[in-house]
């Protein structure tokens, strides 16, 4: 792992344990990561740990956006490409392309689960009124899976709710209604 990854890792990893974060009982945390210039947040409460890219084993039949699994210390974590679940260019993993793990909720039970971005970026604190809800794109598009957008520093932050987003990887071929 390269020296500047590693300490981009590290500042993130000191954000998640609560070193740099603000206490304001009105704000969220948000972890956020880079895609296609982009800049998304999940809420830092369901991040497990941020590991560099390696290899996965492949899974048949997985949806293109479904990478494979990864043995995570005897757990089998799924790892899903939110590049292609969004439909964004696909580009090459390198040295700043990590897997954020995650702890996600279904009506089932939570589950844990990887998701690969091209780079971490930052954790902010967030507020309710600081966001936004998402615009209204009509029915073919979805976008029950945005929390909300946020303005920071200049730039817009797309909120995400982790557990509507990945919910459909979850489901079983009979719920997807996949044809073999």
């Amino acid at each position: 792992m390269a020296l500047a990854e590693q300490s981009s890792l590290d500042s993130v990893d000191e954000s998640i344990g609560g070193n740099t974060l603000v206490e304001d009982e009105n704000l969220e945390q948000y972890l956020t990561f880079i895609m296609s210039g982009e800049e998304y947040g999940v809420d830092i409460l369901s991040v497990q740990e941020i590991r560099g890219w390696e290899p996965v084993t492949p899974v048949p039949n997985s949806p293109v956006h479904v990478k494979g699994v990864v043995n995570l210390r005897g757990i089998i974590v799924p790892i899903v490409d939110l590049r292609a679940k969004f439909h964004l260019d696909n580009v090459e993993y390198g040295p700043l392309t990590v897997v954020i793990v995650l702890r996600v909720s279904f009506d089932d039970g939570e589950r844990i689960m990887g998701v690969v971005v091209d780079a971490v970026s930052d954790v902010y604190g967030l507020s309710l009124e600081d966001m936004q809800t998402a615009p209204d794109l009509g029915d073919h598009v979805k976008t029950n899976y945005i929390r909300g957008l946020a303005a920071v520093d200049d730039k817009m932050v797309i909120v995400l709710d982790i557990d509507a987003l990945l919910e459909g990887d979850m489901r079983s071929p009979t719920e997807l209604n996949v044809v073999h």
